[in-house]
C-alpha cells in the first residue's frame, strides 16, 4: 500500500493522531524494510527507500501536530487507551508492577492516615474550625499558684522566659464566661482523678473521665445519641448529679443497654443519673486522648477526695477553656479584652502570682492547633515509620524501573518503527509515561485497600499491646487521605517510568529495525557496569541498607531495654492498685485497711511475702523533693526521687539491704503523725525527722566518704522568715540500686519514706503464677467492702513490658519494612541478572563452547551481583548514618553510628543477596553453546 493511498483513507480526519499512524502503518513500514533488506540492500538504504516509499510521514507529522493542540485530551485519551492495550499484552509484568507499588504506595497512604488522623484530621463538632482555645502566657516564675493541666495542652517553659499554657481558675472562667460581646458560647473542662464506679457490676476505677462545664456539649455541637446531653442547669450546686457516657464506654461498660438512659450509679460512693450517651465517635476534644463519661464542674467537690474550697480560688489553676466567637470579633480584638481580666487577676489578686513586669496576656489560638494532647508521642514514632515506608516506596520505584528496563528491550523495534514513521519523539515519551501511570494509579487504588486494613491493624497493634488503653486515633480514609495517595501515585509513575521512557528513546534505529537484530547487538556488545539496570540495582540495594540499618538499631536499642539491670527481682510478682479515698476511707483508716489486706493476702496459699507503695517500680509515676545537701549553700536546693513504701517492701521485690536496717512498725507511726498534722489547718513543721532509706547514688553523691545511716538530710529553709525550718530526714539504712519510673531514665538519688494514707499499689510475691491470686484478691476485697475496686491488675513482668510497648512495635513495625526492602532488593537484582543473562545469551554460548566451565560462568554471575550488592551497601552505610541520628531520641545503650549493628546488617544483606544468584547463575550454566550461538 503506497502512503498516499493510506493517507487517503476517510478514517484519516480531523480526529486522526498519532497512535492511529503507527498503530496502522508499523505493519506496512517492517515489511518494506524487510523486502529491502532480503534484496540485499544495507541497512541504511533499506531504511533509506522505505521512507522515500512512504514520503507522506513529514506532511503527516505535521497534520497531527496541528490536531495535537486542538484535540489534546482527546489524545490523552487515546494515549491511555494505547497504554492499556499494550499493559494487557503483558499481563505478567502489569500484575507484577502493579503488586510491588501496592505494596509501596499502600503503606505510605497507611502511614499517613495515622499521621493525618492526629496532626490534620479536624476536631469533632460542629464548625470545628470556628472553635477557639484560650492560652495565657507570660515571664518570670510562678508564685502561690497550683497547676494542673492533664495533657490537654501541657504548660511550656523555655528557661525563665516565655512561659504559656492553657489551664485557668474558676473566677477567671467565671469573668470571661460573662463577656457575651467577646464570645457566643463558652465553656471549660479538665481531667478528672481517678473515679470509682461501682452499681453496673463489680467497682472499678476509671481513668479517663471529665468534668466540663454545663454548656460544654451545646458548645463543641455534639448531640446525644441516647437521652440527652449535659445542660447548664446541670451544672449548679443545688442541681441533682448526673453524668453522661461515652459511646465505646456504653458499649464496654454497659453492654449497649438501650435502657441505660435515668439508671443510678455511684460514683466515689455518690449517687449519680446518666442523662445520655454521646454521639458515636465522640470520645473528648484532645487528640489521643479517651474519655468515658462527663460529669458536671458542680460535681468536684463530691468527687475529688481532698477538694477545699480554695480549689476555687484565683490560685489553683485547672480548667481548660473552649469557645465561639461572637461574628464581627477578631481574635486579635478578644484575645486584647480577655487579657485584661486575666492581669488583673495574676497581678492584683490576693495573693498575686505575677509581677507587672512578667507581662501577662491572653492568646486565642484556633483549638484545632492549640490542643496538644498525645501528639507529639504519637507522632515520633509514626515519622520514623513514614521514613521507613517512604524508603520501601523509593525500592519500588527502583524495582518496577527495572522491570521497564528489561521490557524496552523487547519493545526496540516497535518504538523504532514508530520513530522511522516519522512519530515525535516527545509523543513516544508522553506515551510511555501514560502506561507508566496507568501501573502507578492501578497500583494506588489497589494501594488503597492495603492503606484501610494497614491503618486498622496498626491501630488495633497498638490497643492490644497496650491492654486496650490505646490512644483514641480514627483510621478512616479521608479526602487528605486520598489526595495523598493520588498525589503519591502520580509521582511515583513519573519517578519510575521517566527514566525508562528516556533509555528507550536511546536507540540506534539502523540495527533496531534488522529483525532478530536485537539478541545479537545485545550479545555482541560490551558489557557496562554503569548501565542504568545496574544503577537501579545500585539504588535498591542502598535503600534497603537504610530500612534494613533504622530496624537493626531499634531492635538492638529494644534488646538493651530488655537486659537493663532493674536493681530487683521481677518475676512471679501480682501488682493491683487501691485507692481507699474513692470509698470514702480516712488517712488513719486506711493505714489499719492496708495492714489489714497485707496479713490477709500474706495468709494466701502460694504468697511469699507481701508489701505496697505509693506506685509500683517502673508504673510511670514519679515523686522528687527538694532538700539541703550537705556543704552546699544555704538556700541551693538538691532533688531527689522519693518513693514512699510500706512494710516489707525491699524484701518482696528483691531489693538488697547494703547497711542499716529496714522500717519498723514505730517508724510507720511516726510517719503517719508527721503526714496527719501536715495537712491540718496551720500547719507547722515538724521537730521530728521522718526516717528513711536511700540508695546507693544517693549515699556516693551526699555521703560518699562519711557513714551514712544516722545522718540528717536536712529540709530546704521556708520563704517565710517567721516559718521555722523543717526537722527533714534521718537515714536508717542504705539499699541497692533499682530503676524507679521508668527502663530509659538513669537511676538517680533516691529515697525510700513510710507510706501512710492515699492510694496505693500492693506487690504480692509468689511462689508460682501469681495471676492465680486475683479471684482470692479480690474476694477478701469484696467481704471487706463492695465499694472498694481494683485497678492496673498485672504482673511486674507485664508491667516492664507495657513499657516496652511502643519500642517493640517500632521495633517489629521497622524489621518488617526492613525484610520487605530486603525482598524487594533481591527480587530487583534477580530480575536484573535474570534479564542480563537473557540478554547475554550469546556471549555466555562462546564463552562455554570456547572451554569456559561451569564455575567460571556462575562467578561471572555472581560476581556481577556481589559488586552491585557490595556498591550499595556502601552508598547505603552512608546515607544511613545521617538518617539514623534523626532516631537518636528513641534509642537505648547504643549510638546511631552502632558498628555492630551496621556489620550485622551488611553481613545480612550480601548474603541474601548472593542467595538471590543462585537461580540466575544455575540458568546461566545450563545454556546450551550450539544453541546459543544460533542467536542472530
Amino acid at each position: 500500500m503506497s502512503l498516499k493511498k493510506f493517507f487517503s483513507r476517510p478514517r484519516l480526519g480531523l480526529g486522526h493522531t498519532e497512535n492511529d499512524l503507527d498503530d496502522e502503518m508499523r505493519f506496512h513500514l517492517e515489511k518494506e524494510i524487510e523486502q529491502n533488506l532480503a534484496s540485499g540492500m544495507s541497512a541504511t538504504e533499506a531504511r533509506r527507500r522505505a521512507l522515500v516509499a512512504f514520503g507522506g510521514v513529514q506532511q503527516a507529522r505535521e497534520s497531527v501536530k496541528r490536531v495535537y493542540w486542538i484535540h489534546w485530551w482527546e489524545i490523552l485519551l487515546n494515549d491511555a487507551r494505547y497504554g492499556l492495550r499494550m499493559l494487557r499484552k503483558s499481563p505478567a509484568f502489569s500484575v507484577a508492577a502493579v503488586m510491588i507499588l501496592a505494596l509501596g504506595i499502600g503503606m505510605n497512604s497507611a502511614i499517613f492516615s495515622l499521621i493525618d488522623a492526629v496532626l490534620f484530621r479536624t476536631l469533632p463538632g460542629k464548625d470545628p474550625q470556628n472553635l477557639v482555645l484560650l492560652r495565657w502566657h507570660a515571664r518570670g516564675s510562678f508564685k502561690h499558684l497550683s497547676y494542673s493541666d492533664y495533657g490537654d495542652c501541657p504548660r511550656n517553659a523555655e528557661g525563665n522566659q516565655n512561659r504559656s499554657g492553657c489551664s485557668f481558675s474558676s473566677p477567671f472562667f467565671r469573668a470571661a464566661q460573662s463577656r457575651t460581646d467577646l464570645f457566643s458560647d463558652l465553656a471549660g473542662f479538665a481531667g478528672a482523678p481517678r473515679i470509682a464506679l461501682s452499681g453496673n457490676g463489680p467497682a472499678t476505677i476509671l481513668n479517663s473521665a471529665m468534668f466540663v462545664s454545663g454548656n460544654y456539649f451545646q458548645t463543641v455541637g455534639i448531640p446525644a445519641a441516647i437521652g440527652r446531653t449535659l445542660a447548664p442547669a446541670d451544672d449548679t450546686p443545688s442541681s441533682s448529679p448526673v453524668l453522661m457516657l461515652s459511646y465505646g464506654y456504653w458499649q464496654n461498660g454497659f453492654g449497649s443497654d438501650a435502657n441505660v438512659v435515668g439508671r443510678a450509679v455511684r460514683l466515689n460512693g455518690t449517687s449519680f443519673t446518666i442523662v445520655g450517651v454521646a454521639q458515636h465517635g465522640f470520645e473528648g476534644l484532645t487528640p489521643g486522648n479517651r474519655v468515658d463519661l462527663w460529669v458536671p464542674f458542680a460535681a468536684r467537690p463530691s468527687l475529688e477526695p481532698r477538694w477545699k474550697p480554695s480549689n476555687d480560688g484565683e490560685n489553683y489553676w485547672w480548667a481548660v477553656i473552649v469557645g465561639r466567637l461572637r461574628p464581627g470579633v477578631s481574635m486579635q480584638q478578644a484575645q486584647t479584652a480577655a487579657s485584661l481580666p486575666f492581669r488583673n487577676q495574676v497581678l492584683n489578686g490576693e495573693k498575686p502570682v505575677l509581677q507587672a513586669q512578667d507581662d501577662p496576656g491572653i492568646f486565642v489560638i484556633s483549638a484545632q492547633q492549640g490542643l496538644q494532647g498525645q501528639r507529639k508521642q504519637i507522632l515520633e514514632p509514626l515519622y520514623v515509620m513514614l521514613l521507613a515506608v517512604g524508603v520501601i516506596l523509593l525500592v519500588a520505584c527502583a524495582n518496577v524501573a527495572g522491570l521497564l528496563l528489561a521490557r524496552a528491550s523487547s519493545r526496540e523495534k516497535e518504538i523504532a518503527v514508530r520513530l522511522t514513521l516519522g512519530a515525535r519523539r516527545g509523543r513516544v515519551l508522553i506515551q510511555l509515561l501514560m502506561e507508566s501511570l496507568i501501573l502507578a494509579l492501578t497500583g494506588g487504588a489497589a494501594g488503597l485497600v492495603l492503606a484501610y486494613w494497614g491503618a486498622r491493624g496498626i491501630v488495633a497493634m497498638v490497643v492490644k499491646a497496650s491492654g486496650g488503653e490505646g490512644p483514641n486515633i480514627s483510621s478512616e480514609l479521608d479526602l487528605r487521605v486520598l489526595l495523598f495517595t493520588a498525589a503519591v501515585s502520580i509521582l511515583t509513575g513519573i519517578v519510575f517510568g521517566l527514566l525508562p521512557a528516556f533509555r528507550s528513546l536511546r536507540l540506534d534505529l539502523t540495527p533496531a529495525l534488522k529483525t532478530g537484530s536485537a539478541g545479537s547487538s545485545a550479545g555482541s556488545s560490551r558489557h557496562r557496569w554503569y548501565s542504568m539496570g545496574n544503577s537501579l540495582v545500585v539504588a535498591q540495594v542502598g535503600l534497603a541498607m537504610i530500612a534494613l540499618v533504622v530496624a537493626g538499631l531499634l531492635v538492638r536499642s529494644l534488646t538493651t531495654l530488655k537486659t537493663v539491670e532493674l536493681g530487683f527481682q521481677p518475676r512471679n510478682v501480682l501488682l493491683f492498685g487501691m485507692n481507699p479515698t474513692l470509698a470514702g476511707y480516712k488517712n488513719n483508716q486506711i493505714d489499719v485497711l492496708y495492714r489489714d489486706f497485707q496479713e490477709q493476702f500474706a495468709a494466701l496459699p502460694g504468697v511469699t511475702s507481701v508489701s505496697y507503695s505509693w506506685r509500683p517500680l517502673l508504673g510511670g509515676g514519679l515523686w522528687t523533693e527538694g532538700f539541703h545537701a550537705p556543704g552546699t549553700p544555704e538556700h541551693e536546693e538538691a532533688d531527689t526521687d522519693y518513693l514512699p513504701v510500706g512494710p516489707g517492701f525491699f524484701k518482696t521485690m528483691g531489693i538488697a539491704m547494703k547497711a542499716g536496717r529496714d522500717f519498723t512498725l514505730q517508724d510507720f507511726q511516726i510517719s503517719a503523725a508527721i503526714i496527719a498534722a501536715s495537712q491540718m489547718e496551720d500547719a507547722k513543721p515538724s521537730s521530728v525527722p521522718i526516717p528513711i532509706l536511700v540508695n546507693e547514688t544517693f549515699v556516693h553523691r551526699y555521703f560518699p566518704s562519711v557513714n551514712p545511716v544516722g545522718q540528717h538530710v536536712e529540709d530546704m529553709p521556708s520563704d517565710d522568715p517567721k516559718k521555722p525550718r523543717g526537722a527533714g530526714w534521718e537515714i536508717i539504712g542504705v539499699v541497692q540500686d533499682a530503676k524507679y519510673n521508668q527502663l530509659r531514665r538513669e537511676i538517680n538519688p533516691t529515697m525510700y519514706a513510710p507510706y501512710s494514707g492515699g492510694d496505693a499499689f500492693f506487690e504480692i510475691r509468689a511462689q508460682g503464677d501469681p495471676t492465680q491470686l486475683v479471684p482470692a484478691v479480690r474476694d477478701i476485697l469484696n467481704r471487706r467492702d463492695s465499694n472498694l475496686a481494683l485497678f492496673r491488675i498485672s504482673t511486674q513482668t507485664e508491667r516492664i513490658e507495657a513499657v516496652l510497648v511502643q519500642d517493640r512495635l517500632l521495633a517489629q513495625l521497622a524489621s518488617f519494612f526492613g525484610a520487605l526492602a530486603l525482598l524487594l532488593a533481591c527480587t530487583g537484582l534477580y530480575g536484573l541478572l535474570s534479564y542480563e543473562v537473557a540478554r547475554r545469551t550469546r556471549e555466555i554460548g562462546i564463552r562455554m563452547a570456547v572451554g569456559a566451565q561451569r564455575q567460571n560462568v556462575i562467578g561471572m554471575v555472581v560476581m556481577q551481583a556481589f559488586a552491585l550488592a557490595l556498591a550499595g551497601a556502601v552508598i547505603g552505610i552512608a546515607a544511613s548514618l545521617g538518617v539514623a541520628r534523626l532516631l537518636q531520641s528513641m534509642l537505648y545503650g547504643i549510638g546511631a553510628s552502632d558498628p555492630l549493628t551496621l556489620a550485622g546488617v551488611a553481613s545480612l544483606l550480601l548474603a541474601v543477596v548472593l542467595a538471590a544468584c543462585f537461580l540466575p547463575a544455575r540458568r546461566a550454566t545450563r545454556i546450551d553453546p550450539l544453541v546459543a550461538l544460533r542467536y542472530e
